[in-house]
């Protein structure tokens, strides 16, 4: 079984695999060891980075806080694998492996973060995370169902936050530690404030807390436009206590709270701009205002010195808020709401036994829903006072042979459970209530081959399924989609499947650091929109089969001390069965929204001492032209002939003036180019300057 024998921070590169040389303290004293970067999220176990079965890309505090990030889903914009779609400047939605929304699993500190009323394609539920509260990232594409359970298709992506330092200080030792952060954008017309403070006593005990204030203002885009309703603003706090219960057992108790206000859907109204030949929406007013909390208690155990070494139990309360309200051209109001509240528990357990290290476990997490409409006597955008559940049991078995060759099968069963309290019927519009519940198994077999002695170079790959039972959103959502049209229930339909093979290669060297892979994924009893007899009215049902495959590359070299190149580039492409019209038949379409391809590279360099450091990076998203029918009738956001490609350069750079102070700036868009992101309803940011100001105490 692998351990860290000291507590260490872990120093994550660009591309997710570089040993660094870092600091670990034990007893007091500082010791410079060189450890392999170690991730969680693939094996729900710690595991270097070159034993594990798949591309992890990871982001760090320290690469989040060079570029400045606005907000969580734009932090991973420079990640190999990920596109970014914006419905507007608050409501960002990445793309893993071609699948975006409730196809992609977030979570926080471990915790599941999709609930049930999560909705199709591009949402805004991942904004709501706050990025100055976060210490690292790790997005894991494709097999994440069998760990992690339902909606982990495309990717899992594992946000962990800042602690309270509690085993990074020495023992015995009281201390007290802060910082405050200032970010100020020119073309966002933003100004982000952020304060956070840690005390404790080291290796006893430690409380972390921070706040962020944020104020968004309206984008001026390439062409010198500003454009009206893209700002908003919003407020983030954390707490995190930690407790070593003793040498063996830590004891966590956490809360997070983010808020967004007036966050307007641009692109629907007639504040909107027209882009490429997009149409402007004709309502006066739509606007959301959003709020989630998150609060968690942890028990967790290490090297127990039993059958079981490593064991933790989590107990979490999770509630969001969704406030829409609406002015129709014609001055018709409405509003919508939906509040849900989830419970949830997670129990894991680590065992090194005879057959191989077993990581296995049980997890719940169950939803309570409330929405309410203006204009709908039974219910809001999903179906009210319902609930929902999901109950897996997983397992998860690690063999090694020879030292070299590394097999990971696992196995996970899952039991949803849909209870729709009120929602209307689409056809006789009466009041219904609907209850169904799905089983599933899904499993995976993956491997890692060492291909030399020192580690440097493997080879990986395997088989895996996943799974999406549907959720509220899917069953009775009554809601606008689209460009226009209205979303109506849809009782009835069967969970998702998907079947996944991927073969890659992946390098670690003392100077350079790579992966490529490619994978093909089979998709099954797809969930797809089509039209009703009913004008501009759309429902869901399954059907949709059809396979997404793609490429990804990713490398960085360390040239010497100062100097570094790095790059990266991913490729999706995909199809499935979609019906025509009103009608029974189908055809093969690309898939919606489908990512284009993406490419970034860069050059960095930096003094020996690290105080100093410049980079000029390049984004370039390329023309996003196929389009399927379902794209073609969201006018308001794709241009009738895709959307049109960008070069997007950036230069950037930090000076640690000393150990108290740090400044950072940028200068975005250099091209100023006039571009958005695909199937996003406004224009992105042009020729800026983004400065930072960083006071540590």
């Amino acid at each position: 079984m692998r351990r860290l024998s000291l507590p260490v921070f872990i120093a994550v590169s660009t591309t997710g695999f570089t040993a660094e040389v870092v600091e670990a303290k034990k007893g007091g004293v500082k010791k410079a060891v060189e450890v392999p970067e170690v991730v969680i999220t693939a094996t729900r176990s710690e595991t270097p980075v070159s034993q594990v079965p798949a591309a992890v890309k990871t982001l760090d505090r320290r690469q989040m806080e060079e570029r400045l990030v606005r907000t969580f889903p734009e932090a991973l914009r420079e990640t190999p694998g990920v596109a970014i779609q914006k419905t507007s400047n608050g409501q960002g939605s990445p793309f893993i492996r071609g699948f975006t929304g409730f196809r992609n699993l977030m979570m926080i500190d471990g915790i599941r973060f999709n609930n049930s009323t999560f909705r199709d394609g591009p949402n805004q539920y991942w904004n709501t995370l706050d990025s100055y509260a976060l210490n690292r990232v790790e997005v894991l594409p494709s097999q994440g169902s069998v760990l992690y359970g339902s909606d982990a298709v495309g990717g899992t992506v594992n946000a962990f936050t800042k602690d309270s330092g509690l085993l990074s200080e020495a023992e015995g030792g009281f201390f007290s530690h802060g910082r405050a952060d200032y970010r100020y954008s020119t073309a966002e017309h933003s100004n982000v404030e952020h304060l956070e403070t840690s005390i404790g006593e080291g290796q006893k005990w430690g409380l972390h807390a921070g706040v962020t204030l944020s104020q968004f203002g309206d984008v001026t885009d390439g062409s010198g436009r500003r454009q009206r309703h893209t700002g908003y603003d919003q407020w983030a706090f954390d707490v995190r206590l930690d407790v070593a219960l003793d040498e063996q057992w830590t004891f966590t108790a956490a809360h997070q709270q983010v808020r967004q206000n007036d966050v307007w859907r641009t692109h629907s109204t007639n504040s909107g701009v027209s882009f490429a030949g997009t149409v402007i929406g004709t309502d006066r007013v739509r606007l959301f205002d959003q709020e989630r909390t998150l609060s968690y208690a942890r028990l967790a155990g290490k090297d127990l010195n039993s059958f079981i070494d490593n064991a933790s139990l989590t107990l979490s309360l999770q509630t969001a808020s969704e406030d829409q309200f609406r002015i129709t051209g014609g001055g018709v109001q409405s509003s919508n709401k939906v509040d849900v509240t989830t419970i949830g528990a997670d129990l894991q357990f680590e065992s090194d036994s005879p057959i191989g290290n077993l990581v296995y476990g049980v997890d719940f997490y169950e939803d309570f829903v409330q929405s309410n409409a203006s204009n709908n006597p039974f219910q809001g955008a999903v179906a009210d006072n319902s609930t929902y559940s999901l109950l897996g049991v997983h397992i998860q078995d690690e063999i090694e042979f020879c030292d070299r060759v590394h097999l990971f099968i696992g196995e996970r069963y899952t039991h949803a459970t849909a209870r729709l309290g009120s929602f209307r019927d689409p056809f006789t519009l009466a009041q219904r209530s609907f209850a169904n519940s799905w089983n599933n198994f899904s499993g995976s077999a993956r491997f890692v081959i060492d291909l030399d002695e020192d580690d440097r170079f493997s080879l990986y790959g395997g088989v895996s399924q996943a799974f999406r039972a549907p959720n509220l959103s899917d069953l009775s959502r009554f809601d606008v989609a689209l460009s226009g049209r209205t979303e109506t229930p849809a009782p009835g339909l069967s969970p998702e499947k998907y079947l996944t093979y991927e073969i890659g290669l992946k390098a670690v060297t003392e100077t350079i650091t790579a992966s490529m892979g490619y994978f093909y994924t089979r998709l099954n009893n797809l969930i797809i929109r089509r039209s009703t007899a009913v004008p501009l009215q759309d429902t869901k049902t399954n059907g949709g089969d059809g396979y997404m495959q793609g490429f990804e590359f990713a490398a960085r070299w360390q040239i010497d001390r100062h100097w570094s190149i790095f790059g990266h580039l991913a490729w999706v492409e995909g199809e499935s069965d979609q019906f025509i019209g009103t009608t029974t038949q189908k055809r093969r379409e690309p898939l919606g929204k489908i990512s284009p391809l993406v490419g970034y590279g860069g050059v960095r360099w930096q003094t020996t001492d690290h105080r100093f450091w410049t980079e000029f990076v390049c984004l370039t998203y390329g023309e996003a032209g196929r389009l399927n029918t379902s794209d073609q009738l969201d006018t308001q956001r794709i241009p009738p002939n895709g959307t049109p490609s960008f070069w997007l350069l950036t230069l950037r750079g930090g000076y640690a003036i000393n150990e108290n102070l740090i400044l950072t700036a940028s200068l975005d868009n250099l091209l100023n180019q006039t571009y958005r992101y695909h199937g996003s309803g406004s224009n992105e940011p042009g020729f800026g300057a983004n400065l930072g100001v960083t006071v540590k105490f």
